[in-house]
């Protein structure tokens, strides 16, 4: 049974986490690499932990990076952060050290927590650094050199419990950078109130009474992550997290069925690479809904996964890091194959066409404009991208989707991503679902490549499963049966792995990299 979650509002999330603690804090578990750790003990950590933290000299409104796999530290430092009047900026532990090094001296961090196998990779980049006040490393830091003095977590952690430092709801709560696939990351200001509206907002749609068992594999350094994270603050019921420190799909499955997993959030990469394990091997009878987002989902994954476990309801969702990771969801029980669901609550939704600025009709795709209290308030220290992305209090996401009569909301593709071929647009995401409809083929990419004949020329990139002896020209036929000569793929390119980003995307970036340098052979059909 669905429940109805009543929305908190005018509190920052340090507030929130204190009425959370309250309401289900003794009786709320983590699990995490076969330990259990209660609600409350993570609340008294928390508390000391803030502490410790004003005690190193954080101050309110500072910027405190934190880059770690997951772990209960993560979530601990998080919410010690906001109870120290502070925000947090979340960096993926994938970052290479151009990246680190980016993201700490734009966001102007005055501290980093981390693990100790990732002090190393900070420490490079610290000394160009000079507003880096210091290095909090969970676990034994052992004779590691660095520029700036380091704080060990457990010494900070041991400090007297803080109380909460006020600020406004509106003020910042979350610094994430974009990933940079089209060029360099830029800082997204996420407040109290919009990480708190979005936390809500998924709550409200898809809590389910007796689906409270959650697998998390989700970097909690992603929005996606973070969200999942902060929706614990709103659940009206004490529930079970079971967090794993990375996506690994035979521990993902073990830990499904040792656990009773009833609900599992994962990335579209994710459930794909599920299929390869023997799913039907292990008693994953508990299993009721596994919940996709971050990126588009191909109808035949989906499918696929619920052939094999058909008490399963897949169910696909929408956002971005620029809307606290959600704009449409698909309520429990209510998912339609192919939607992200419907706009979720405190959501309005617009489909404008770029060409004159109305609203579309049912039906048909053009971009997808937003707005509600989950919006950025803006991208960091850049006003005029920020008023390119926010107009008239509408986020213009730069995707192109359409709705249908019943209101669901159906997304083709990101604008950037398209393909104009002799004047017709083609979405990549029409090309890889066909692909992925060919039973060797486990991942496809599509790209267009410049062509001085018809503009752009579209190009597929293939990861065939194992031991599979299909040749590219036979996925060019493929393709050519299902879809028009304007569509199909003229070349494909068969390689070991389609390059992710470090939260689970196609890295197109790659892959036009790729062929601008021509270090992959053409196959033309």
């Amino acid at each position: 049974m669905t429940i109805m979650v009543t929305q908190a509002t005018g509190s920052t999330l340090a507030r929130l986490a204190e009425a959370a603690w309250e309401r289900t804090g003794a009786q709320t578990e983590l699990w995490f690499e076969g330990v259990q750790h209660q609600g409350i003990d993570l609340a008294a950590r928390t508390r000391r932990l803030a502490g410790g933290l004003r005690a190193a000299g954080v101050a309110p409104g500072d910027r405190v990076a934190v880059l770690m796999a997951n772990c209960p530290e993560v979530g601990i430092t998080y919410q010690a952060v906001w109870r120290a009047g502070a925000a947090a900026t979340p960096v993926i532990f994938l970052v290479r050290e151009d990246e680190l090094r980016h993201v700490l001296a734009d966001s102007e961090a005055r501290f980093v927590v981390t693990t100790a196998e990732f002090l190393p990779r900070i420490a490079s980049v610290a000394g160009a650094l000079p507003q880096l006040r210091g290095i909090v490393v969970v676990g034994d830091p052992a004779t590691a050199s660095c520029p700036v003095p380091i704080l060990p977590f457990a010494d900070l952690e041991s400090a007297e419990e803080s109380p909460v430092v006020d600020r406004d709801p509106g003020d910042l709560a979350a610094l994430l950078y974009t990933g940079g696939t089209t060029g360099r990351a830029k800082g997204v200001m996420l407040s109290h109130e919009a990480l708190s509206a979005a936390a809500w907002a998924a709550t409200a749609t898809t809590y389910v009474e007796d689906q409270r068992i959650v697998l998390v594999p989700l970097p909690l350094s992603h929005v996606y992550g973070l969200m999942i994270s902060v929706m614990s603050l709103h659940t009206p019921f004490p529930g079970i997290t079971v967090l794993m420190r990375w996506f690994d799909p035979a521990g993902w499955v073990s830990l499904a069925e040792r656990h009773r997993v009833q609900v599992g959030a994962v990335v579209p990469s994710m459930l794909g690479i599920l299929l390869g394990q023997p799913l039907e091997d292990a008693d994953l009878s508990a299993l009721r809904r596994v919940s996709s987002g971050g990126a588009p989902l191909s109808r035949e994954i989906a499918d696929a996964f619920v052939a094999r476990l058909p008490q399963v309801e897949v169910t696909e969702g929408y956002g971005c890091t620029e809307t606290a990771a959600i704009i449409a969801t698909s309520p429990a029980g209510r998912a339609r194959p192919g939607s992200v669901g419907i706009p979720a609550p405190g959501v309005d939704l617009r489909i404008i066409r770029s060409a004159d600025g109305n609203i579309a009709d049912p039906g048909e795709d053009a971009e997808i404009c937003v707005r509600g209290p989950m919006l950025m308030s803006g991208y960091w220290r850049s006003p005029e991208e920020t008023a390119v992305a926010l107009r008239d209090g509408w986020l213009h996401t730069g995707d192109i989707g359409h709705v249908d009569s019943d209101g669901y909301l159906y997304v083709v593709d990101r604008i950037k991503d398209l393909i104009i071929r002799g004047g017709f647009n083609v979405y990549p995401r029409d090309v890889e679902d066909v692909l992925l409809g060919h039973p060797d083929v486990v991942a496809a990419a599509v790209v267009g490549r410049p062509d001085a004949t018809y503009g752009e020329e579209v190009v597929a990139f293939v990861q065939l499963r194992p031991g599979s002896t299909t040749v590219a020209q036979a996925l060019i036929e493929h393709a050519r049966e299902h879809l028009s000569a304007t569509k199909y793929p003229r070349e494909v390119h068969l390689v070991d792995a389609i390059p992710l980003t470090s939260v689970g995307k196609t890295n197109r970036k790659d892959l036009r990299a790729l062929l601008r340098a021509s270090t992959v052979p053409s196959q033309d059909g």
